[in-house]
């Protein structure tokens, strides 16, 4: 049985937070481009230190984290954060091999994205690998449109990211 839950366990946050190091590895692990990406925005040091402030960057209302389970087991991970008055950011949705296909990964970002509503979010950004083409069909069948860079990256690793960008307020 597949359940959404928000983290509020030391030990439910280290879950979260191997799942994040695990996402961080499969992307590195694809190489070429995609490491590059990844590489670049969280080199060892930054996600390391990410990762010891997880519960506070993340924390209601200016943001959120939920982790799914299967059958108790964890097997995925999402959260958002405000990075403007009324926008939030998507950030690094995971869902381990074994839960691909179960319908965990769009689970997870129908409860963030009713989370960011609820929290009174107008508009929602997020990115993803170019690669991960699967997460491009589900973003967009949730109603997240692509649209070009909302930060300033470097042209070198702009190719290797695909952004996209959901308007709660045409929802409601």
């Amino acid at each position: 049985m597949l359940t959404i839950v928000r983290p509020k366990t030391p030990e439910q946050f280290d879950t979260v937070r191997a799942l994040c190091w695990e996402y961080r590895d499969f992307l590195v692990s694809l190489g070429g481009r995609d490491a590059e990406v990844v590489l670049y925005a969280y080199p060892q040091d930054k996600f390391e230190r990410l990762m010891q402030s997880l519960e506070a960057q993340h924390a209601p209302p200016d943001g959120g984290i939920r982790l799914a389970l299967v059958n108790g087991s964890a097997v995925g991970c999402g959260m958002f954060q405000r990075i403007g008055d009324q926008t939030a950011e998507i950030k690094r949705v995971f869902v381990r091999d074994i839960a691909r296909g179960t319908g965990a990964g769009r689970a997870l970002m129908e409860a963030l994205i009713a989370d960011c509503r609820a929290l009174g979010f107008r508009r929602i950004l997020m990115d993803t690998g170019s690669a991960l083409t699967a997460a491009q069909k589900l973003y967009q069948s949730l109603g997240f449109v692509p649209r070009g860079p909302y930060s300033a990256l470097p042209k070198s690793i702009l190719d290797g990211l695909v952004f996209f960008e959901m308007n709660l307020e045409a929802e409601c």
